[in-house]
Formats: C-alpha cells, structure tokens, sequence
C-alpha cells in the first residue's frame, strides 16, 4: 500500500469525462456519498425530524439506538438492520426507513448535472433516497425508473415504471424490453422509498445482511438481478462512481461481479442472456469520485483499473458543467 499514488495529486479530466457524456458513452453509478448535501458544520443527525440525509454510520446509530442494539459488535448498517428486523418486524423497519427518506431534502449539484445533460444516459444508483428522480422532474427531462423489489413476492424480477406512470409493470430482468434510445433510465440496483404515500406499497430496501445475500445471489444466478439490456449497455460504456467507497464488502462483491460479467481479468464465460457480454474493451476507461477515500481504497480502485480522485462531488460536477456549456 506505500505505493498506492495519493489521489489528490491527480486532476480529472473534465474535457474527456464531459465529452464522453455528451456522446452517450458513460454510466454514473451513484453511491451514499453522491446524496450528501452540505450542511452546518457540527450539525447532529436528528432521526425524529430529519434536516438531511444522513451518512450509514449515522443511520446505523439511529436504528441502533431505536432496538438496543448489543454493545461490543461493529455496528455496520446491514448487521444494524438485521437486529433491528428480528427484534421487531420487517414492517416497523421499513416504517422506520420511511420516515428518515421520504423528505424533501435539497438535491445537489451533481443530480442538477445529470438532469441537464442533454443526452439519455442509464444512470445506476444503490441510494433509497429520490433525489435523482426529483431533479429530473424539476428540469421537466422525462425518465424510466426502474427498480429491484427486495420482496420475496416478487422475487427475480424488476419494475418498471414509464415516464409519468403511477403504477410499475413487473419484468424478469433478461426480458425487459428497455435500453437507453431517447430517454434516461434510473436504475434503483437497491430499491428506493416511492412517494407520494398511495406508492409506499413499492418501497423497497436492500439493507439488511440477509436482504443483500439475497440480492447477491440473483445477481450471480443465471438470469441475474440486473437487467440484460443494461448490462450490455454498462460492457459498451466509460463508468464513472460517486460517492461509493469500497469499505463494505457487498458492494466489493457486485463490483467484482460486474467484473467478471462484462470482461477483464478472469472473467467468467458467459451464458444465455450474458452470451452477448463479451470482454470489456480496453478503450473504455473509468473513473472514482470520492471525498477522502483511505489508502486501502485506493489500492482496490486501482486494481479494478479505476482512476480515483479526491474532490467534493458537488466541486467535480460543477467543473463538469463548465465543461459541457458551449
């Protein structure tokens, strides 16, 4: 790890990354980091009436706090979860997220990016929040949203809502019949709350320990958890994470799964509806966006040929849209 090249010393190229959306090459994957807004310095994350998103470690305090979480194990947020579930209901938990998610918190910079690009784009985001989608429809840009349902009710299976729709229609990943032509896609990998309340029957999260097994293991079964089209969107594409640190090991697993699926280094052989993923090209770089990411996760972007930078989301998006305007 000595030899791991400090992040801050590197300058993105905004030219290339900018021009790259403008042709429709890229994919944003949004992560916990890509939803945090500024606020005051010193100011508490307050679960009863939340001012703003708050970060895993403080959502895991709360939902700790709220099931008497035992003292001495590592309160990581899916662990945190899990205790939360078993102790009450899975109902109370989702209850519970509700309320922390299904607020009006100011979208930032970087959701104002993606809904002025000019071009549709699939955008993949792992956050509960609605930012994004509430961004798009200030800025008038229609969307498809799709989303992973973590109920076993609708177990291997996506859902789809069309612009403007009120109700999804219900797809098996393989065979949705959407890819990016003249309309972004919104692709919610780890479900999402709905609003307004006549939606909350589809919200969605995948956020405890068993809840991302699960996720993990559709993904990784013939027929996968993320549709076909977009993984053959994502081989042909330039990626671009932000706000995603590799600390938490389920997201090293989809990461590595992604992978293996669209090529590189020990890629496995694809089949079925993954025949047409062959390996990834060489040409198509990609790039981190991580506000002080440690040295250990620079070493493990590094090795998935990723180029890490150390900047403020809202800093990198808005250097973006100088380089987009004419």
């Amino acid at each position: 790890m000595a030899n791991a090249v400090a992040p801050e010393k590197r300058v993105a190229p905004y030219g290339i990354i900018a021009d790259i959306f403008l042709s429709g090459g890229i994919v944003p994957f949004l992560g916990a980091g890509a939803s945090l807004t500024p606020r005051e310095a010193g100011a508490v994350f307050d679960g009863r009436q939340p001012a703003f998103l708050p970060r895993a470690d403080e959502l895991s305090s709360f939902l700790a706090g709220k099931c008497e979480f035992p003292d001495g194990e590592a309160p990581d947020l899916a662990k945190v979860a899990s205790y939360f579930q078993v102790s009450s209901t899975r109902e109370l938990l989702i209850e519970y997220l509700r309320r922390v998610f299904s607020r009006d918190y100011p979208y930032g910079a970087i959701h104002r990016f993606l809904a002025a690009v000019p071009k549709p784009m699939l955008i993949v985001t792992t956050n509960y929040d609605d930012l994004l989608e509430r961004a798009f429809d200030d800025a008038g840009k229609p969307y498809h949203l799709v989303m992973y349902p973590e109920s076993d009710e609708i177990a291997a299976a996506v859902l789809w809502w069309k612009p403007g729709a009120t109700e999804p229609e219900c797809f098996a990943p393989s065979v949705l019949p959407l890819h990016v032509e003249d309309t972004t896609i919104i692709y919610k990998m780890h479900g999402s709350v709905r609003r307004p309340e006549s939606q909350r029957q589809w919200d969605s999260f995948v956020i405890t320990e068993e809840d991302y097994v699960r996720f993990l293991s559709r993904m990784t079964a013939k027929g996968g958890a993320i549709p076909s089209r977009f993984m053959l969107h994502i081989r042909n594409s330039s990626l671009l994470f932000l706000g995603y640190g590799l600390r938490d090991w389920n997201l090293r697993v989809m990461l590595e799964k992604l992978r293996r699926t669209f090529g590189g280094h020990g890629a496995e052989p694809a089949d079925d509806a993954e025949a047409v993923l062959t390996q990834r090209g060489s040409d198509k770089p990609s790039w981190a966006v991580q506000w002080q990411p440690s040295e250990l996760e620079q070493v493990l972007w590094a090795s998935r040929n990723v180029k890490i930078f150390d900047q403020d989301i809202s800093a990198f998006a808005e250097a973006l849209q100088k380089k987009m305007q004419p």
